[in-house]
């Protein structure tokens, strides 16, 4: 079935077929010199479909851990190696929730997102069900990894309360909560990781819960120290060039921060600031597209792909793009850039995630902590889903974004350092 799946996907996606012995990228790249012709949500969703698709139908009747194949870094450090399929089924909710949020209606979408909707619904009871084979590992005393994807599985209750926790039973519902606490015993490390701690809290916070007060209010005020400034905070003491402020530090402190300030415990204007930054930090982020469709790759975790660019499409999910952003530029800009990026040997051949950015030899870009499970945070692009069709991200025309005019020689706007 998943075969037949991938088959399917391939066609709609544009993906080329596999050609034998063939390992040359160029062949099986798409050229996006010239705007594509097929709808772009259509194209989103269909890629949302294909990814999440292996994860959800496996876990939804708890054979995730039969069925994954995990793949693990090069490197990897010998961590328990269960941790896998909780970073694929909580990374890849996080960014699917609010496609799943939306409301059932008469589109061709429809079916796959009350598909995707009952599957995640099923995969989370598993997830908290000790007598489930699909039961999640939450944790040994001796791995810290579970901290992280518990957080994520927190982030998309927070995106969809409506359509993820509120339809639960009340075993399961209590089943999360009772895992939620238990993970207080896992101490975060001193960097992008408190706001993990901070996340599953505020979670807790949002649906009336007793809460460990400290593990939000230490993260929120470490991460305000970390600011350096021009939309910019320090992932730890130390500054890192990389994507880490994407992949968690804005996103993760705004969410956390609203959660708070709605109830009353943290103040508003402090909440203010954050959004101000990471829009900051997200006009940043749609100028590193290239007109080509590419853009800049460093430090760890680039094999999270397109997942650094949450700040971008949450902006646009809440209709708070930076000045001068229109949202179909960045609908154009990340559609350039999944073409490039999601070819047919960037999955396996039964619709997998490989590690790597693109195709099937970057294996060696795997972080010591990575593994196939891992590269489910790339779903992080599709909050931009919760937008309906009829939003102008989706419905206006093909936009050029900041880089494709300035290297063809049309106006764009200059751009200056801001100093909150």
């Amino acid at each position: 079935m998943q075969r037949r799946n991938f088959l399917k996907w391939s066609s709609l996606l544009g993906f080329g077929g596999f050609i034998p012995g063939q390992k040359v990228l160029a062949n099986d790249k798409i050229d996006f010199a010239a705007p594509a012709k097929q709808n772009d949500r259509e194209y989103w969703v269909c890629l949302l479909d294909k990814i999440a698709t292996p994860v959800l139908s496996n876990m939804s009747k708890g054979e995730l851990r039969k069925n994954m194949p995990v793949v693990y870094s090069p490197i990897w450090d010998n961590r328990n190696k269960q941790v896998a399929y909780m970073e694929a089924f909580g990374r890849l909710i996080a960014g699917i929730a609010p496609f799943l949020a939306l409301p059932n209606d008469n589109t061709p979408e429809n079916k796959t997102r009350e598909r995707l909707r009952e599957q995640t619904l099923k995969s989370l009871a598993h997830a908290v069900n000790p007598q489930s084979p699909d039961y999640l590992f939450w944790g040994d005393g001796k791995t810290a990894q579970p901290i992280v994807d518990a957080a994520h599985i927190a982030q998309a209750l927070l995106y969809a309360p409506d359509a993820l926790w509120k339809p639960l039973s009340e075993e399961t519902k209590q089943q999360f909560i009772h895992e939620f606490k238990a993970i207080r015993s896992i101490k975060p490390f001193n960097n992008n990781w408190v706001l993990f701690a901070a996340m599953i809290e505020s979670f807790l916070l949002s649906i009336g819960e007793e809460i460990d007060a400290a593990r939000i209010d230490t993260a929120i005020d470490k991460v305000n120290k970390w600011y350096v400034g021009d939309g910019w905070y320090s992932d730890g003491d130390k500054f890192h060039f990389d994507h880490y402020n994407g992949y968690v530090m804005h996103p993760m402190m705004v969410e956390v921060l609203k959660a708070n300030v709605e109830k009353g415990r943290r103040p508003k204007k402090e909440y203010d600031v954050a959004y101000k930054r990471m829009q900051r930090y997200a006009s940043f982020q749609e100028r590193y597209i290239s007109p080509e469709g590419t853009y800049l790759v460093v430090g760890r975790s680039s094999t999270y792909r397109v997942g650094a660019f949450q700040p971008l499409v949450k902006l646009a999910l809440e209709n708070s793009l930076p000045e001068g952003i229109a949202p179909a530029q960045v609908r154009c800009a990340l559609t350039a850039v999944m073409k490039n990026m999601f070819i047919s040997s960037t999955f396996t051949k039964d619709g997998w995630l490989r590690l790597g950015l693109i195709g099937d030899q970057q294996e060696n870009l795997a972080d010591y902590y990575s593994n196939t499970g891992s590269m489910y945070v790339t779903s992080l692009v599709f909050l931009a889903l919760g937008l309906q069709s009829s939003h102008e991200f989706w419905s206006a025309p093909f936009t050029e974004w900041t880089q494709r005019k300035a290297w063809s020689g049309k106006p764009f706007p200059k751009d200056y350092a801001v100093d909150y």
